[in-house]
This record gives C-alpha cells, sequence and structure tokens, in this order.
C-alpha cells in the first residue's frame, strides 16, 4: 500500500483569492518522483508561468534531492512542465493577460495509480484589509469554539 501524500500551500489561501481551480499533471524524472513519494517537497514560495511556446511551467517548487541517488540526480527547483489540456492552457493564458490575474500551486498530491498531480488555481492578490477582516473572522469563529465546548 502506498503512503497518502498531500503536500498544501497554506499561506497561498491566505494571499490570493481562489478564482478557478485546476488538476494538471506534472512532468517529472525518476528521482523527482521518487523524493515526491518521501513527502520532501514544497511549494509554499512557488508560482506557474507560461513560455514563449504557450506551455506552462511551475516555478520555484523545491524537490530535494533524492537520498539513494547517484550522478543521475535533479535539480532542486528546476522549472517543471505542467500537462493540461489546450483548451485549459489558451483559457488560462487569456485571463492571465487580459484581467492580470496569476497562477498560484495549492496542493501536490499523488493519485490511486501513483501519478503526481498538482492542484493549480487561477487567483487575484487580497488586499491588506482582505487578510485583516479574514485574521478577525478566524479569530471569532475559535472564541465562539471555546464558548460551544465549555458551554
Amino acid at each position: 500500500m502506498q503512503k497518502k501524500v498531500n503536500i498544501q500551500n497554506k499561506k497561498a489561501r491566505f494571499e490570493y483569492e481562489i478564482l478557478d481551480k485546476y488538476v494538471a499533471g506534472i512532468k517529472l524524472s525518476g528521482t523527482e518522483i521518487k523524493s515526491i513519494r518521501e513527502s520532501k517537497a514544497r511549494i509554499t514560495e512557488s508560482f506557474c508561468e507560461f513560455n514563449e511556446a504557450g506551455e506552462l511551467f511551475v516555478i520555484n517548487m523545491f524537490i530535494e534531492e533524492y537520498t539513494h541517488g547517484n550522478f543521475y540526480n535533479h535539480q532542486p527547483k528546476s522549472a517543471r512542465k505542467l500537462l493540461l489540456n489546450k483548451r485549459e492552457l489558451k483559457k488560462l493564458r487569456k485571463e492571465i493577460q487580459n484581467v492580470g490575474l496569476t497562477i498560484i500551486p495549492l496542493k501536490l498530491f499523488l493519485t490511486d495509480k501513483g501519478w503526481a498531480k498538482l492542484e493549480i488555481a487561477l487567483c487575484k492578490g487580497k488586499k491588506l484589509y482582505d487578510k485583516r477582516e479574514n485574521l478577525k473572522d478566524r479569530d471569532n469563529k475559535r472564541d465562539l469554539a471555546r464558548i460551544k465546548k465549555n458551554f
């Protein structure tokens, strides 16, 4: 049985307003997928970007070098290609160019077949007052939960 891998980007939900979500495959080498299966990856500072050919890449995603890898080991912070349908890629590219939105990875996980997938989201940056409002709401919910528990 395979261990569940679920690497999340909690910072993205606080920093950005999520408009639309997609699930994309990732083009990986052998040692990269082995490191991901050991949960040795981070997506907190990563973002997605299109190249000149119209392909979508995830930038700044850190996958730790595989411990048992030799000289075939991968680069920890290289750009990795995301695999989406042409229709989805065209829609994302249009949204980014026209509206000025950004694409942020939310979650890195393994499917039942063992494929690594990346959940990406079309996001809009939050203003400072929106972040403060989220913090207030979170504190209020926590206080209410404490009162209900003691009551």
